[in-house]
């Protein structure tokens, strides 16, 4: 039963790894190369990854500042959708279905940018989720999110 909406507000790829992102307002997803263009997109639970802006707005309100996302180093950006706990489930955004492998955890490259943002991203799944794409296709800025409340079986 898919009951949840959210929206996609963002979408970014690095070309290569610690390259500065870059900003699309279409990407084309597929099971082979996750977000087309970024370095990481090979096979596995690692092959994409979403950014909340509630959780962005947490963590940067925590630091007292105004962080332009990117800097998060996802490949998405949504609004709308609480994605605590929810492992083993899948989103849907059009065609592409993803199905979320593991909370975000923060690294050592968030604290090289902003002193306190890895400790600000720990908390409450903040930091994001992991997917791998289960069905591709092509993704698009306002594109509507559903959150399946049954895992893949």
């Amino acid at each position: 039963m898919s009951n949840y909406i959210g929206q996609v507000i963002g979408i970014a790829r690095r070309k290569t790894k610690r390259a500065r992102m870059e900003t699309l307002t279409q990407g084309t997803i597929s099971n082979d190369h996750g977000l087309e263009g970024d370095f990481r997109g090979k096979p596995g639970p690692r092959q994409f990854s979403i950014l909340t802006e509630e959780g962005w707005k947490e963590a940067c309100k925590e630091l007292s500042q105004e962080l332009d996302w990117t800097i998060r180093r996802a490949n998405l950006f949504i609004k709308g959708l609480d994605l605590k706990k929810t492992v083993g489930k899948q989103l849907s955004i059009g065609t592409v279905t993803f199905e979320i492998t593991d909370e975000l955890d923060p690294c050592s490259r968030m604290e090289e940018q902003v002193t306190g943002l890895k400790k600000a991203l720990t908390d409450n799944w903040r930091g994001g989720i992991l997917c791998r794409v289960i069905s591709g296709g092509t993704i698009n800025i306002d594109d509507r999110i559903t959150l399946e409340e049954t895992p893949i079986s």
